[in-house]
């Protein structure tokens, strides 16, 4: 939702460094490597033979990969010639379970085959900050998969970032306020400003809607001329459920209404009482979370945030748990995919099974 320009994020290139190869897989058919030997995010792994089928060697070797991706956060597939959306649904579905539907979404998008959406379609000039998928959630996929199919001739970098690293970084006491109080996200929809029910929820069934919210601990209301509004009370920080580590895992300087630039801000609070604003974000008492503790915060993500270059027909394997993601504003034609999968609920603490 930041409006920024394209030399704005001052994020870490490592694109210009040399990679270093690492060492053979088990299998001897790929290679794993870094763009830099002292930066294990993301890991690389690229075939050692042409024309290696990604799929088969994938299926008998989930194990090294799901090692792998708990240890480093993020894995790059790089030059295993996938170049259709078939392709790319092939590989989720030889890494993981079924894929997810992108339900109660935050941002548009558009469905392309199945359950394989666009990225987030905001204005090529947006920066979109570094965030894990649908931590605004009380339920969100333990792994998200990007596929770049035209690369940006300028900008368009996906830009990641270790969410333990993230928590780490964070002042003790902001740390501490946050995981005391959690984070209160409140949405208003049918305004013509933001994302509608109806695409929201995948539906334009209200009383799918009511049970959507009941079975997800989310507050609603209905007013107006078919307007909706929700409150849920979510997770500051979470532990991931394998590895045990804390990270920072919500979307409260994205919802905020600081993240918007002083322009859209300054009209919105003209027309709109505070209640009445498309998103925000509190503490999960529902005292007002300060501009400047967020604003410490996004500088934590600018600081860890690492970019590297896409290539068209590259695969990046992201813990959405482990690590965060964004975009850089972009110049010219720009396309990467998104596919999710294995659903967790912090509501019952485990995966759910589909």
């Amino acid at each position: 939702m930041n409006n920024s320009e394209l030399n704005q994020p001052n994020i870490k290139k490592l694109g210009n460094f040399r990679r270093q190869a690492v060492r053979l897989s088990p299998t001897e058919l790929v290679k794993t490597e870094y763009f830099q030997p002292d930066k294990l995010l993301p890991m690389i792994i690229q075939p050692s033979i042409e024309g290696l089928n990604i799929a088969p060697w994938f299926q008998e070797n989930r194990e090294f990969i799901e090692t792998s991706l708990l240890k480093h956060g993020g894995i790059l597939f790089r030059n295993f010639q996938i170049n259709k959306i078939s392709d790319f649904e092939n590989f989720i579905k030889a890494v993981t379970s079924k894929l997810l539907e992108y339900s109660y979404r935050s941002t548009p998008r558009s469905q392309v085959s199945g359950n394989i959406y666009t990225s987030t379609e905001y204005p090529a000039e947006q920066f979109i900050p570094l965030h894990n998928e649908m931590s605004y959630s009380r339920t969100w996929p333990m792994k998200i998969f990007f596929h770049c199919v035209t690369k940006a001739p300028q900008g368009g970098d996906t830009p990641i970032a270790d969410s333990r690293r993230v928590f780490a970084q964070i002042h003790p006491t902001i740390r501490e306020k946050f995981q005391q109080k959690n984070v209160m996200y409140t949405r208003n929809y049918g305004q013509n400003l933001d994302l509608p029910w109806e695409n929201v929820f995948q539906t334009n069934n209200k009383v799918k809607v009511e049970a959507y919210c009941r079975n997800h601990s989310i507050e609603f209301e209905w007013y107006g001329q078919d307007c909706l509004r929700t409150r849920q009370i979510c997770q500051a920080v979470a532990t991931h459920p394998q590895t045990g580590e804390i990270v920072w895992f919500n979307q409260a300087h994205l919802f905020h209404v600081s993240s918007l630039n002083s322009a859209v801000r300054k009209g919105l609070l003209a027309g709109f009482k505070e209640k009445e604003l498309p998103r925000n974000a509190y503490y999960g008492d529902g005292s007002s979370i300060e501009t400047s503790v967020l604003d410490q915060i996004r500088e934590v993500y600018q600081q860890e945030a690492i970019t590297f270059p896409w290539q068209a027909g590259d695969v990046l394997l992201l813990d959405n748990m482990l690590v965060c993601h964004g975009r850089t504003p972009f110049r010219g034609s720009r396309k990467v995919l998104v596919g999710m999968s294995e659903p967790f609920s912090s509501l019952t603490e485990k995966k759910i099974v589909i």
